[in-house]
C-alpha cells in the first residue's frame, strides 16, 4: 500500500483526471473574475473567511490558531471531497469551480483597486508562497475524487445493461479504496506544510 513505487505509478495514472481538474479549477477562476453574476455569492465567502481572520488575530497565539484552523478546514474538506467523489463525482466539479471563482474574484477586486498591491505583488507575496503545494493538493483529491465518480457511472451503466460486468467494477472500488490511504496522507502532509507557510512566511511577505 505504501510502497513507492506503487504510489508513483498510481499518480501517473491520473493525468487525465488531473488535467480536468485544473482546467475546472482555471474555468473558476475566469468566471469570478468576469462574471458579476456571482457577485453577491462570491463575497459572502470572503466575508465568512474575513471573519474567521479577524477571530484568528484576537487569539492568543494567532500564529499557532491560524496553522491549525487552516490545515484543519483544509485537509478536512480535501479527504472529504476526495471520498464523496464517489456521489457520480459532482461534489470535485462544484468544489474546483467555487475554489477557483473565490481567488479570480479576489484577484480581480485586486486590479479594481489601484491604491494597493498589484495583482502580481499579491499572486508572488500573497498566493504562490503556500500556495504552491496548497492548490496542486486540492486539485489531486479532486482528481482522485474524479477518477472515483467515474467508476460509480460504471458501475450503474453495468447494473443498467451488462450486470456480468459488476464484479470487475467491484474489484476496481476495492483497488481505489486502498491506494487512497497513502494519497490521503500525501494531501495532509502537503496541506499541513501549506498551513504553516500560509501563516508564517506568507504573512511576513505581505507585510514588507
Amino acid at each position: 500500500m505504501f510502497q513507492l513505487n506503487e504510489i508513483i505509478r498510481d499518480l501517473k495514472g491520473m493525468n487525465r483526471f488531473i488535467g480536468i481538474s485544473f482546467v475546472l479549477f482555471f474555468a473558476g477562476m475566469v468566471i469570478g473574475a468576469t462574471n458579476p453574476g456571482f457577485k453577491s455569492i462570491l463575497e459572502s465567502q470572503i466575508q465568512a473567511l474575513g471573519q474567521m481572520a479577524k477571530t484568528i488575530d484576537s487569539s492568543s497565539n494567532p500564529t499557532l490558531s491560524a496553522i491549525i484552523f487552516i490545515f484543519l478546514n483544509n485537509a478536512i474538506k480535501s479527504i472529504y471531497v476526495l471520498y464523496f467523489g464517489v456521489l457520480f463525482g459532482i461534489l470535485p466539479v462544484l468544489f474546483l469551480i467555487i475554489n477557483g471563482m473565490v481567488i479570480g474574484y479576489l484577484l480581480q477586486m485586486i486590479a479594481d483597486n489601484p491604491t494597493g498591491m498589484s495583482v502580481m505583488e499579491v499572486i508572488f507575496k500573497g498566493l504562490l508562497p503556500h500556495g504552491i503545494i496548497e492548490i496542486p493538493a486540492i486539485i489531486l483529491a479532486c482528481a482522485y475524487s474524479l477518477r472515483f465518480g467515474v467508476l460509480t457511472w460504471k458501475a450503474a451503466g453495468y447494473l443498467l445493461f451488462n450486470r456480468e460486468k459488476l464484479g470487475g467494477v467491484g474489484d476496481a472500488y476495492k483497488t481505489f479504496l486502498v491506494r487512497s490511504v497513502p494519497v490521503s496522507l500525501i494531501l495532509v502532509l502537503a496541506l499541513f506544510l501549506a498551513s504553516v507557510i500560509e501563516s508564517t512566511f506568507t504573512v511576513w511577505l505581505l507585510n514588507q
